[in-house]
This record gives C-alpha cells, sequence and structure tokens, in this order.
C-alpha cells in the first residue's frame, strides 16, 4: 500500500485528503506542523508526502531543505501562495511539484500517481543514459540527440538546457536553477534567454513546436520533460 503523508495545519483540509485518498487505496499519515512532519517521515518512511508551506513553527521549505538531506521522497508543495518567488524557492528546495490553493482533487491525485510512478521507476546510482521519446532520443553518455535515426546539432547552451532537463526527467525545474547552471550566477533574472533558447529547442526536436509534449512549460515557474 503506498503511504502518503499529508502536512497541513488546515483541519478540513487534512479531512478532505484523507477520505479521498483512503477511499482510493492510500495509507494516509498527517502532521501539523514541520517538526512533526520531520519526525513521521524519518519513521513511517512514506512513499510521497503532500505538504503545505504556510506551517506555524516554519517555512516548508524549509521541511523540504530537512527532507532532502537524507531522502528522495517524492515532496509536492500544496500552498495558498500563488508568487513565483515562493514556488521557485520551494523547487529550488528540493520539491518536485507545486500545487496552488484552492485545488481540484482530481488534479491532485493525478499529480500524486504521477510523482509516485516516477519514484517508482526511478533507478539511483545508474540511471539509463539513454531516453527515448516518440519524437528523438537523448544519450547523455554520449551527448548526442537522435531525431528518426539522424543526429540534431544542438549549440552547447541548447545541449547544457535540454541535459538539466532529461537528467530531472518528470521533475518541474526552476527557471532559476537553469539560469545559473547554464549561464551562472549573475544570469539568474535573465528568463528570456530561456524562452528564446527553448523555442530553439522545440523546434529543433517536438514534432509541434506551437504544442509541445516533451520540453514542457510551467508558467512562471519553470519547465518540465516529460518522456
Amino acid at each position: 500500500m503506498t503511504a502518503v503523508l499529508v502536512v497541513d495545519d488546515e483541519p478540513q483540509i487534512v479531512r478532505a485528503l484523507r477520505i479521498n485518498l483512503t477511499a482510493r487505496g492510500y495509507e494516509v499519515l498527517t502532521a501539523s506542523d514541520g517538526q512533526e512532519a520531520l519526525r513521521v517521515a524519518a519513521q513511517a518512511k512514506p512513499d510521497v508526502i503532500v505538504l503545505d508551506l504556510g506551517l506555524p513553527d516554519m517555512d516548508g521549505a524549509t521541511v523540504i531543505e530537512g527532507l532532502r538531506g537524507w531522502t528522495t521522497v517524492p515532496i509536492i508543495v500544496l500552498s495558498a501562495r500563488t508568487d513565483s518567488g515562493d514556488k521557485v524557492a520551494a523547487l529550488d528546495a528540493g520539491a518536485d511539484d507545486y500545487v496552488t490553493k484552492p485545488f481540484g482533487m482530481d488534479e491532485l491525485l493525478a499529480r500524486l500517481r504521477a510523482a509516485v510512478r516516477r519514484a517508482s521507476v526511478a533507478v539511483p546510482n545508474g540511471e539509463d543514459p539513454v531516453v527515448t521519446t516518440d519524437s528523438f532520443t537523448v544519450d547523455l553518455s554520449a551527448k548526442k540527440v537522435l531525431r528518426d535515426g539522424a543526429e540534431v546539432h544542438l549549440t552547447p547552451t541548447e545541449w547544457g538546457l535540454l541535459e538539466i532537463l532529461v537528467r530531472n526527467r518528470g521533475k518541474l525545474v526552476a527557471q532559476k536553477q537553469l539560469l545559473q547552471e547554464v549561464w551562472g550566477p549573475n544570469y539568474a533574472t535573465e528568463t528570456h534567454y530561456l524562452r528564446v533558447y527553448f523555442a530553439q529547442l522545440r523546434r529543433k526536436l517536438e514534432r509541434q513546436p506551437s504544442r509541445p509534449k516533451h520540453l514542457v512549460t510551467e508558467p512562471g515557474m519553470g519547465y518540465r520533460f516529460e518522456p
């Protein structure tokens, strides 16, 4: 049985999640503050964590950092904060996804299933270097991309962006992280760079660049690679 740790200090949200998750066969654990969340996570080792940022004793981003010190468990942030800065901070701290309140239960459940599915197929300490989509193939070890059997020429910058996303497949990668890793710390706010380069990557790799399937934009937050 998949165990879900719900961390929220709003009883009505905890109750709604408990009812819906239990009805779908999940085991539900709960915590109402950050310290309790860290303790329960260490003791019970849940399969996925749904975490509110506005906790009474500490900020949710601090909880994420504490968890990431020892576990790669998927973390889905569930928060009323809609400011992109809060979203980016949570993702930079190590969250895998971000859902804003009020939320649709069906959407949250879908994201939770996706997070659990990705975690179940992850291969720690030995990722497969070749990732294949229905449009192109990425060979991380050879630093090559093939489309329809032919190698696609990518600039070093285009490759750098693609490599980061592919190595974090299925996860949301924050704009700030991409900018800092590819261009450097002085470019953390130059988001227009990302728009330009991702447009180029989509033209080279996507079947329908205007409706990308694999190089997905999360507006105001970052980008996601979906195999």
